[in-house]
């Protein structure tokens, strides 16, 4: 049976909501597929939920392709599984936490590793029963600080999850790279563009992680890619460290005042114009060593303060530094940080002064200090020098001053080499879509899951975890296919194939449309169709373009003479075809 809009529980709205920031939030929302419940919350009526079902099916048919098979999990799970593995702690803000009325503690399911892992480790002894793919699709939650954009980024969410269990490593190799394949295939199906890029694992873990980006410029992450196929998002990406240098023939530092001074670009002007390089070359801000004090809120709530010097010309990029530092929390040190640390002076720190080393663990003030890979020994550079209104100029790394450890936290710039050697790289937005880890053993050495090999040996079993984003990747399908009066959607996805549209004062319109209907039926075609007595032509037409069924059939004022239009939303074209031909039609351009 057709789906009548006279009973059909939609309603359309001609205002966009006072929330909505991005094109998918504010069509969803006023085409009748979801309405905000909360922050980061949605309901999803009718026309959502069948978008919603068609990408699942999509989901589904690749994963069976691909030899996984799907279970079910709750998303209400117990504390002490993630508590072994360490993420309940790690986790942290991010967990939806809560008790029974007995004091048991319980979270709502950000992801589900522990609960497959226990589940297989309960079932499962042998090599034999080995390789398993398995899989749901489930509601997650986080408790995002900033829930955005609609879908793209809630605290309640659909998720594609699965995981592979290997009793060797090359079991999972072959694990991983059939679930990718899925992937490609998957997205292709759904008409997204994608780009694999080498990924950080963060809490989940694993020695290999890539991320299914699809490039848009309201994506919230930034990735880096080469002329020769080197990508990555900019947590992954990896510098290219320059070689060391001698020492030989350096000239000792040499203390100078550079009174006001506050930014890099004034350092590097006073540095120009009263103590100009001997070479003659002039002085830069890649020449300076900026020294930022950064402060770590650790797991155990203990606030660390560390000094990370990286090349003038860039800044501190947060989620780089998140990535190196984590699991702990990283912000800029507060002012009451340096209160607490008298040795730093704000403004003009360095790793030296003329009294000895400033900063390391082994220095006088015993903070930790961690630098870019470019500072290598033998590097000269201009930095403070400790001291109010002084800089340093010619302090030479590993002569003049050493480090506690090295760390991937400056901003990469376009232009910066690739690691692999395949060019410069340049800079792009894009949306997380879907992300595949090799998570190793990680998981099933904290929980046990071992069986046993084929000389009788109890081995750790191997996992890979595989998720696609279900609900993110219907608001991207909706954000790169729209126009200015609604939604597009691709056939793949579309909540139906046809949307019918009747309109006229007489029964004639309403009669032809019937049977137009009918024979769309007739002809495998899904049908929405608009029966609506007493609402307008303009506001039907309006509906329908809002709605975004890529194939809507008019039966209006042509009806007596057995024509109807035919308008085709994803190019616009319109054209007048007899009612007996449309079902003949669709079909055929439907397969």
């Amino acid at each position: 049976m057709a789906t009548r809009l006279s009973t059909y529980f939609v309603r359309t709205l001609r205002e966009d909501p006072a929330d909505a920031e991005v094109a998918s939030h504010r069509l969803l929302v006023r085409a009748g597929y979801i309405r905000r419940q909360a922050a980061g919350i949605f309901i999803w009526l009718p026309l959502g939920l069948r978008v919603k079902a068609r990408i699942e099916r999509i989901i589904r048919e690749e994963m069976a392709a691909a030899g996984a098979q799907e279970v079910h999990f709750p998303a209400l799970m117990p504390r002490e599984a993630y508590e072994a593995t360490g993420r309940w702690e790690e986790y942290g803000d991010l967990l939806f936490r809560l008790q029974d009325r007995k004091g048991g503690d319980y979270l709502l399911a950000p992801t589900h590793e522990e609960a497959f892992t226990l589940l297989v480790k309960d079932l499962y002894s042998s090599y034999r029963d080995l390789p398993l793919t398995i899989y749901q699709i489930q509601d997650k939650y986080r408790d995002e600080a900033r829930p955005r954009a609609g879908l793209l980024r809630g605290r309640e969410f659909t998720m594609k999850d699965a995981y592979s269990f290997d009793h060797t490593d090359a079991g999972l190799e072959a694990s991983y790279e059939a679930q990718r394949a899925a992937y490609e295939r998957i997205f292709t199906r759904l008409g997204l563009s994608y780009v694999i890029v080498q990924a950080d694992a963060g809490a989940m873990g694993g020695s290999r992680s890539e991320e299914f980006l699809h490039p848009t410029p309201v994506g919230e992450d930034t990735f880096v890619r080469s002329p020769g196929g080197y990508a990555a998002n900019v947590e992954a990406y990896v510098t290219a460290a320059p070689p060391t240098r001698p020492y030989d023939g350096l000239t000792p530092p040499q203390v100078v005042d550079t009174p006001n001074t506050p930014t890099i670009e004034s350092l590097v002007a006073i540095a120009n114009e009263e103590h100009p390089r001997p070479d003659g070359r002039a002085w830069t801000a890649a020449d300076t060593l900026k020294n930022v004090v950064l402060a770590l809120t650790h797991l155990d709530g203990s606030r660390e303060i560390v000094v990370v010097g990286v090349p003038g010309n860039r800044e501190i990029d947060l989620k780089r530094a998140e990535v190196a530092f984590a699991p702990a929390e990283v912000e800029p040190a507060a002012d009451a940080d340096f209160a607490r640390h008298p040795g730093l002076v704000k403004g003009y720190i360095g790793p030296w002064s003329p009294e000895g080393p400033v900063l390391g663990e082994k220095s006088r003030t015993g903070v930790r200090y961690l630098v870019d890979p470019r500072v290598v020994d033998g590097s000269g550079w201009v930095t403070g020098a400790n001291v109010a209104g002084k800089h340093v100029l010619g302090l030479v790394a590993g002569r003049d001053f050493t480090w506690d450890e090295t760390v991937e936290a400056a901003e990469v710039l376009p232009g910066d080499p690739a690691p692999d050697g395949s060019g410069a790289v340049e800079l792009a937005r894009g949306t997380e879509i879907g992300h595949v880890f090799q998570l190793g053993r990680k998981y099933a050495e904290a929980l046990g899951l071992k069986v046993l090999d084929e000389n009788g040996r109890l081995v750790t079993v191997t996992m890979g975890s595989y998720g696609i984003g279900v609900t993110r990747v219907l608001a991207i399908i909706a954000e790169e296919n729209n126009d200015d009066r609604g939604l597009i959607w691709p056939e793949s996805v579309a909540p139906f194939d046809v949307h019918v549209v009747a309109t006229g004062k007489d029964e004639s319109p309403y009669d032809l449309a019937d049977d137009v209907v009918s024979s769309l039926e007739g002809a495998g075609l899904d049908v929405l169709y608009d029966d609506r007595r007493k609402v307008s032509p303009g506001v039907k037409f309006g509906d329908a373009e809002l709605i975004g069924v890529p194939h809507i059939v008019v039966v209006g004022r042509d009806a007596a003479d057995g024509i109807v239009e035919l308008w085709d939303r994803r190019t616009g074209e319109r054209s007048k075809v007899p009612a007996a031909k449309v079902a003949v039609e669709l079909a055929g351009a439907r397969s």
